[in-house]
């Protein structure tokens, strides 16, 4: 599977979550385990957790997709380290997941929407690469992200539409 096509899985929960009346952003982590040694791939790659956003349903301010989904993969593989592992976000993690993939060791971040107000892997910070960490992580931004930002923008239009007809 491709980049795209992980996304494609992220936008899924992304649209369950707006069913929800959440923001919808989903999430997504791959496993791919391989020797670090020789580089080689030890097993296919899997997808290993799937989350979208909470934080209204579960009153939860953590309630992040992303920081949903890293926990269920640390359950997962029965670890807090998760080496191997490729998140893959709707839109570009906040200050909070920024650090939680850190914590976590993930190999890589994939986000399709920039978050120009909240981004911490390139808009505002860039924690996966600041240089006073002990542990850098690649990232690649802009996967599918018009369709990311689109899911976003329609979510908050329809919002901003009922409240403007219950003041009326």
């Amino acid at each position: 599977m491709t980049d795209e096509d992980y996304m494609r899985l992220a936008i899924e929960e992304a649209r369950k979550a707006a069913e929800y009346g959440e923001v919808p952003i989903g999430a997504v982590v791959v496993y791919a385990p391989i020797d670090k040694g020789t580089r080689r791939a030890l097993a296919e790659p899997r997808v290993i957790a799937r989350a979208r956003n909470c934080r209204e349903t579960d009153r939860d301010p953590s309630g992040h997709a992303e920081f949903k989904a890293l926990l269920a993969a640390a359950r997962e593989l029965d670890a807090w380290r998760l080496s191997g592992c490729t998140v893959y976000v709707t839109l570009e993690p906040c200050i909070m997941c920024a650090g939680l993939m850190h914590q976590a060791r993930i190999d890589r971040c994939v986000f399709g929407a920039a978050d120009p107000k909240a981004g911490a892997l390139g808009s505002l910070y860039r924690v996966n690469a600041d240089e006073r960490l002990n542990h850098n992580f690649e990232v690649a931004s802009g996967v599918l992200g018009e369709e990311c930002a689109e899911l976003l923008t329609g979510f908050f239009a329809e919002r901003r539409g009922k409240r403007g007809r219950q003041r009326d």
